[in-house]
């Protein structure tokens, strides 16, 4: 009978889930669901996993091992999609890695659908992440605070982190998730840390500085005054900023 693992849709849930599954199950037909994601399915045996970080410290390990550190971070952007299949995906993909001769070579076989599915949530939430830290806008806050909010589809935040800290590491600022509910939040000279549970107080986020407030007067009037009408070109435009970004863009606000 088909063992499912039912977790958390976290990194350190779904390494937890894929712990178990690889330690009772890896040579049998298994599969891993997310919690309030469930798909069920008849003659199957449902599992809760316990969610635990020495099991995701030993996976990640496991992973970086033996199949490699690219292999690795291609797993590690997949999981932060919002695929329901993911983490049965990635679980497949370390059982197919066991069949081919280079391990570290596994995400070559694009031919296997879970290996392409891998590489393809991989490489949607990577590039978005990448287009975040061109188009994040921030604003100043009446307490000095920089904050900013996005809407992605991936929770790409873990990945924008360091980007961010670099930038402005004497800064306080936060950006905030709102499809995910989560916070990226920097202390300065401190580093960056995830924050989930929490609720945005709307009230004091729409608190800006006076400056500000003159700042984004200017930078939409500059936005405004430099575009030629008889030069416009929608089509180039949305292929370079697609129009999923601009609802939380200064300029397009």
């Amino acid at each position: 009978m088909k063992k499912v693992y039912i977790c958390n849709d976290t990194i350190t849930g779904i390494f937890s889930a894929i712990y178990d599954a690889w330690k009772e199950s890896r040579d049998k037909e298994a599969g891993i669901e997310l919690r309030g994601k469930l798909d069920t399915q008849l003659f199957c045996e449902y599992t809760e996993v316990v969610e635990e970080e020495r099991k995701a410290a030993a996976v990640e390990k496991l992973i970086q091992k033996h199949l490699g550190y690219n292999t690795y971070w291609d797993i590690y952007h997949a999981l932060l999609s919002e695929h329901p299949k993911k983490a049965e995906a990635v679980f497949h993909v370390m059982q197919t890695a066991r069949t081919v001769g280079n391990s570290k070579k596994v995400m070559d076989h694009l031919s296997n659908p879970d290996v392409a599915l891998v590489f393809e949530l991989s490489r949607k939430a990577a590039n978005e992440a990448h287009q975040f830290m061109e188009f994040i806008r921030f604003r100043e806050l009446e307490h000095g605070i920089l904050f900013s909010e996005i809407t992605p589809k991936n929770r790409i935040l873990t990945c924008i982190g360091d980007h961010f800290t670099d930038r402005f590491p004497l800064e306080d600022w936060m950006v905030y998730d709102k499809t995910h509910q989560e916070f990226l939040v920097h202390c300065a000279k401190h580093p960056w840390i995830l924050v989930s549970g929490e609720c945005l107080n709307r009230e004091e986020a729409e608190k800006i500085s006076k400056a500000e407030a003159e700042f984004e007067r200017l930078w939409k009037g500059f936005f405004q005054s430099i575009s030629i009408k008889e030069r416009e070109n929608p089509i180039c435009q949305r292929t370079h900023l697609p129009i999923h970004f601009r609802q939380d863009m200064t300029e397009f606000c």
